[in-house]
């Protein structure tokens, strides 16, 4: 079943109505037909199941058959802070870190990046880095599209990253993964979070010192690993812990249901 994305202004009680560059897509490219089933979902985050109804030049209309209420997001937003990596590893990153499920994904300039962008490359950058975004969240089924931020310096990003309820900083000289699995224990689905990644040089002693006073620094095992494969470790962790907390939580509420019943 393919997916789809729909402003909610485009959104009615018994209809969608898609329009723009997904329209050509829907019917020259993969040829939708009469009645084929499609899932739709809004910039704010709900969801349909919907068939083909009509398909013109300009628009698809599309009959609302059910609303997805689960829906396939996380039940907590990951904010990503990735250090600026070289060539193509930040595609890589947004790619994947989009189909394990971040919420939102804030490229960050360190001390030790590689990589200088300024203000024209940044902006550039951005907007290409947004469209690798929605293209992975139409791939994996996601109810809403990541947003990409503009490139933040690492003050900024560091401030924005404390607003979540949990920190979590991998650094690759810290050692013990006992406070690893206590810190993914401790997270209770609902909570936000924040991942902060480091650089291929490396975080700078001072970053590194101002985040430990305020953010929980974890290692990811004895291997160092590169920026890319960082960001990708800690999100597979952290999404198989609040896919099976959010399972728990949801056989125990129909073990009471059926008692009550």
């Amino acid at each position: 079943m393919y997916q789809f994305f729909a402003d909610d202004a485009q959104i009615g009680k018994d209809f969608i109505t898609i329009t723009g560059p997904d329209v050509n897509h829907m019917k020259n490219v993969l040829r939708l037909k009469m009645g084929e089933q499609v899932r739709i979902s809004s910039r704010s985050g709900r969801s349909f199941l919907c068939s083909v109804l009509e398909m013109t030049d300009a628009f698809v209309q599309l009959d609302i058959l059910d609303s997805d209420i689960a829906g396939t997001e996380l039940p907590s937003e990951i904010y990503l802070f990735q250090a600026l990596p070289k060539g193509e590893r930040m595609e890589y990153v947004i790619q994947k870190a989009v189909e394990l499920g971040v919420h939102e994904i804030i490229p960050v300039a360190m001390k030790y990046c590689v990589v200088k962008l300024d203000e024209k490359k940044a902006q550039a950058r951005q907007k290409r880095w947004q469209a690798i975004a929605e293209s992975a969240a139409k791939q994996s089924k996601r109810s809403r599209i990541p947003q990409i931020h503009p490139v933040m310096n690492f003050g900024e990003a560091a401030a924005y990253a404390r607003q979540c309820d949990r920190c979590l900083v991998p650094y690759e000289n810290e050692r013990g993964m006992k406070q690893t699995a206590g810190a993914l224990a401790g997270i209770c689905p609902g909570e936000s979070i924040s991942v902060f990644i480091g650089p291929e040089g490396g975080f700078a002693e001072e970053e590194i010192g101002a985040l430990r006073g305020q953010m929980q620094v974890i290692s990811l095992g004895r291997r160092i690993l590169r920026t890319d494969t960082a960001a990708i470790a800690i999100m597979s962790a952290l999404m198989l812990h609040l896919e099976t907390e959010a399972e728990k939580t949801a056989g125990q509420d129909k073990s009471i249901d059926s008692s009550i019943t």
